[in-house]
């Protein structure tokens, strides 16, 4: 699972959201609560569930009474999204009214409530997780909230190796120690350098292209003509851009390049791209789409 790994680092350093896709048992909670221990970050979860109300992630206000004065006034008390990393475990099983509640949060870093503004810590990441295989009983995410997320990122089974690791380690005795390697005040120093890294134009109009590409019209592939109902939007070719940024970062290269952009075509376009009727009839996947799109679009 490093390529797991690989873009959840990327993604926190690109101060972008991710949305986990896999089957449950894939150790998908436990990567992101070790990811904020190992970094200092208070983490909090939400299991959302068809009766889960919007306060019941941003919180709400109560009256009180001052027992002294009997003054009553309104107090604000903040809901788990209060916090470095929030985890909305199967956020697909809430409703679209609750689902819409974190978008405020995940694009300004805020939530208003009663018409007051609330401010989020920083560094605020979200992280949701999705189950692929079961549909009983669950919402289709919203475009917009979609398109909030930096990457979906697909979780598959362990190889042999890796599984054979796992379950010697787990059965072995208790968990080792998290060991913290960093705070949120280096963490939010080291998100501010991602911006700075310099991408050459040539990248810049690539990723632009490849976002374009994904478009129907006369100009695209034609696997985009003939299976996408709506392509991605600008907001992604951003995404490509910061995570290529921050992805040559942690490399510990200078400047980014084609080779970034082009390691993060499917996590950041694969949940932005909507097929049609046609597609689902012929068994078209989103992932040959955008095989075709990446022959199609010249680096240079």
């Amino acid at each position: 699972q490093r390529e797991v790994v690989d873009l959840l680092l990327v993604s926190l350093f690109s101060q972008g959201h991710g949305l986990f896709i896999g089957v449950p048992g894939l150790a998908k909670t436990l990567l992101i609560h070790t990811l904020a221990d190992c970094l200092d970050l208070e983490f909090k979860r939400v299991q959302f569930t068809p009766d889960l109300m919007p306060s019941d992630i941003t919180g709400t206000e109560v009256l009180e009474e001052d027992r002294s004065s009997g003054r009553r006034e309104f107090r604000f008390l903040p809901g788990p999204v209060f916090t470095h990393i929030l985890l909305a475990d199967e956020i697909n099983r809430a409703s679209p009214k609750t689902q819409a509640a974190l978008l405020q949060a995940m694009q300004e870093g805020k939530v208003t409530v009663a018409g007051q503004d609330h401010p989020l810590p920083r560094p605020f990441l979200v992280y949701a997780t999705q189950n692929p295989v079961e549909q009983e009983g669950t919402y289709p995410l919203p475009e917009a909230q979609l398109d909030r997320f930096l990457f979906s990122i697909e979780v598959t089974y362990p190889d042999l190796d890796e599984e054979l690791e796992v379950v010697r380690r787990t059965t072995a005795g208790p968990p080792p120690a998290v060991r913290k390697v960093l705070d949120p005040g280096r963490i939010a120093r080291l998100q501010g350098l991602v911006p700075r890294v310099p991408v050459p134009d040539a990248t810049l109009s690539y990723a632009v292209r490849v976002v374009r590409a994904t478009r129907p019209g006369p100009e695209a592939p034609r696997a985009v003509t003939e299976y996408v109902a709506w392509g991605a939007g600008p907001r992604a070719a951003q995404h490509l851009i910061l995570g290529a940024k921050a992805r040559a970062m942690l490399d510990g290269r200078f400047a980014a390049g084609p080779d970034d952009v082009m390691a993060l075509v499917r996590p950041v376009l694969k949940h932005r791209i909507v097929t049609n009727f046609r597609a689902e009839a012929q068994g078209v996947g989103v992932d040959e789409i955008l095989d075709e799109v990446v022959r199609a679009v010249p680096r240079a």
